[in-house]
């Protein structure tokens, strides 16, 4: 894959601005090809890849987008798995003789050559890959790591470009994409009501769970969450995989070797577990999780020091938008009612309440449940203000009922319109299924507490201000800004 000549090869990426499609970009830069992309939208990823040298076209999907400079086509076309096959890029290529590949496609054809740690999970994937990948780059692996977040650890960036053929990747499990993989290594964190855009239900997901696992590398590992209920249940026909006799006999007539797969199963009851409890920085007990399962990858399987992989878990900052430290946002008050001073009527002087914000990637109800709950011990004597977007209709309206519980340790919540993906196929929802219907089941199952609607997150700044103004200035408030969509870029308004 690696291209040593004048004339670098050309790829072009459609939906260039997603998270791994950028990684997965600066992968091919790193093998000295050239590369081009195309993104509805600008976000702070497309910008940064135009500054590293990558032509990146925002707008409309165009059938000239392919071109870059003076080529007149690209050698290979790779697309977002949220962008729809009939997008005018993917025909424009086709038309070219060029067969598009979808991400995980891809991924699954250039990554070949690597032996593989795939972690997949509902939950946790990412912080969990990325401790993976530390602790071996830590221990001189030197591995390759593709991760769904960027990580101050590897200058704020979601790859990295190692020297060996070990290869530490974040495996999802949307629309089956970790089936175009073969892992030396399987990590799976848990498995949770997810995608059910895709799957049919929770017994589905699980069968294609069991598959993912099932192509794991002959004398591979697995490394499995022992707390997770959905994935424990499936432990017979994971040990029944393990051992799993051979298919057929070779040509000399010699019985090949089954799989004979190693098992590890973690929990946050061993001892390890206390061990990262007294030093992980990053809060909440789904984090102790992720970090027992880098920590029994790397110490179970690669032989790392288990001192060295702890002090790795001590370092580790967190990642970008996972519990992510903002900055502050100054709330502008009165002392007490504005009151007449002589005959000028002067108010009382203007002060500034400084109020922590904080940005999270959340958007399943497990996970908000999770990281709030997080806040709230991290943070025992303030106010949790959270401010979530929902995330496609689809999720919405299948864990509806689950979003009614998830923001119990929030003490205000405010909720705002659905966000869609752009690009991505539609589905049909039941309008009934709205971010305004959440906040009236919620406040129907919890009469006491503080919901509200935004319909437009442009008035964010005004609404925290009328809440948290009125309240007591001696408990400190901080605010969660939480989602998957493009919340984000309210987060940044409101540090403006």
């Amino acid at each position: 894959m690696t291209h040593k000549s004048s004339k670098k090869p050309l790829v072009h990426f459609v939906g260039i601005g997603g998270i791994v499609m950028s990684a997965l970009a600066r992968w091919f830069m790193a093998q000295n090809w050239a590369v081009s992309g195309s993104d509805i939208v600008e976000s702070g990823i497309t910008r940064e890849l135009k500054k590293e040298g990558v032509k990146v076209k925002i707008g409309p999907h165009k059938a000239r987008n392919l071109s870059a400079g003076r080529r007149a086509s690209p050698d290979m076309v790779i697309y977002s798995s949220a962008v729809p096959k009939s997008n005018p890029e993917l025909r424009a290529a086709r038309r070219l003789g060029i067969k598009p590949l979808s991400y995980p496609e891809a991924m699954g054809r250039f990554t070949a050559r690597y032996e593989t740690v795939a972690v997949a999970g509902s939950h946790g994937k990412s912080t969990t890959t990325a401790l993976v990948g530390l602790m071996l780059k830590k221990a001189n692996f030197e591995p390759n790591i593709i991760v769904g977040t960027k990580l101050r650890e590897l200058d704020n960036k979601n790859f990295y470009a190692g020297r060996h053929p070990w290869l530490v990747l974040e495996a999802d499990e949307w629309k089956a994409a970790f089936l175009n993989y073969r892992p030396f290594v399987s990590v799976v964190t848990n498995i949770d009501r997810e995608h059910l855009d895709f799957y049919k239900n929770l017994n589905d997901l699980k069968k294609t769970f069991l598959k993912f696992l099932s192509q794991t590398k002959d004398r591979g590992f697995l490394v499995l969450n022992r707390d997770d209920k959905n994935l424990y249940s499936l432990r017979s026909p994971i040990s029944r995989i393990a051992k799993r006799p051979p298919a057929s006999a070779s040509s000399a007539g010699e019985w090949r070797a089954g799989k004979l797969l190693s098992v590890f199963w973690f929990s946050v009851r061993e001892k390890e577990a206390r061990e990262i409890r007294s030093i992980i920085k990053i809060p909440g007990e789904h984090n102790v999780s992720n970090a027992l399962a880098a920590l029994t990858v790397a110490t179970k399987i690669f032989g790392v020091k288990k001192s060295l992989a702890l002090k790795v878990v001590g370092g580790y900052r967190g990642a970008w938008r996972r519990f992510e430290y903002r900055g502050e946002w100054h709330i502008a008050y009165s002392k007490g009612q504005i009151a007449k001073r002589g005959r000028n009527h002067k108010p009382y002087a203007i002060r500034s309440l400084p109020v922590p914000v904080y940005d999270d990637y959340a958007h399943h109800p497990t996970e908000i449940k999770a990281t709030l709950k997080a806040f709230r011990e991290k943070f025992p004597k303030s106010k949790i203000v959270c401010v979530y977007q929902p995330h496609q209709a689809k999720r919405l309206q299948a864990l509806f009922g689950e979003f009614r519980s998830a923001f119990d340790d929030a003490d205000i919540t405010l909720i705002m319109p659905v966000y869609e993906v752009a690009g991505r196929d539609k589905v049909n929802v039941n309008p009934r299924f709205t971010s305004e219907a959440l906040v009236r089941a919620i406040q129907k199952k919890h009469p006491k507490k503080l919901v509200f609607y935004l319909p437009n997150p442009k008035n964010l700044k005004k609404a925290l201000t009328t809440l948290l103004a009125a309240g007591s200035r001696k408990q400190k408030a901080t605010i969660v800004m939480m989602g998957a969509g493009n919340i984000v870029n309210y987060t940044d308004s409101l540090l403006r």
